[in-house]
């Protein structure tokens, strides 16, 4: 049954926002007149978000008292800066592109606030073609629940059996396969545990190579 489908994590999977999201904790770092995190340390953390960023950079947990307020400045500053040095990986252009020339769909099921979501996709011209974006605040749950598979797949109305989850995070694995979808993992983003154990049902180094497993599946 070939794949209609192709839904993609957005962190780390179709765009690098490790500076801008690693750059906001260092923007509160400096303001604060405390040591700044380098970002090779941080990196890896970008696709836990806020709460593994604030854990890095400030050793806060969110059973902290001060951590709502640190949430919601990290949001706002992030927010501001959305776009400034993210950017869609190479090669991912033309494998969206592919997608809609073979007649299959593409989407977005994302653990990223929806409203964060939404304005990076359109700052960074993804809008055009998306079928689907579910934000980590869209279901009731996010991934690893298999909830936001289910809602997007629904939204394409196709069965879950023709939908891939593609992502850089074993709760994106997770979550695909308790939908019925099959799943791809991507070598090339924020990888934060070892991938082998995801039990993924494939793993790509490249975006290019992504596009090549792709194609004989559509």
């Amino acid at each position: 049954m070939p794949l209609k489908g192709i839904l993609f994590d957005l962190d780390g999977t179709l765009v690098d926002t490790a500076p801008d999201l690693c750059g906001t904790i260092q923007d509160m770092q400096s303001d604060r007149g405390i040591d700044i995190t380098p970002y090779r340390a941080m990196e890896h953390l970008a696709s836990g978000g806020a709460r593994a960023l604030l854990r890095a950079g400030f050793g806060l947990e969110m059973h902290y008292p001060e951590f709502p307020a640190m949430r919601a400045e990290f949001l706002e500053r992030y927010e501001a800066r959305i776009a400034r040095e993210s950017s869609v990986y190479s090669g991912i252009t033309p494998l969206l592109n592919e997608i809609k020339a073979r007649g299959a769909q593409w989407g977005i099921v994302t653990n990223k606030p929806y409203y964060l979501a939404e304005k990076l996709v359109h700052e960074l011209g993804l809008t055009q073609g998306c079928s689907v974006l579910i934000g980590g605040d869209t279901a009731e749950k996010p991934k690893p629940s298999p909830q936001p598979c289910f809602m997007a797949a629904g939204q394409m109305r196709l069965p879950t059996e023709q939908c891939v989850m593609i992502g850089d995070d074993e709760r994106d694995i997770i979550a695909g396969r308790e939908a019925g979808m099959t799943t791809v993992a991507v070598e090339y983003g924020y990888i934060a545990s070892p991938i082998e154990q995801w039990r993924a049902d494939a793993t790509v180094k490249t975006a290019h190579d992504l596009a090549k497993w792709l194609e004989i599946r559509m």
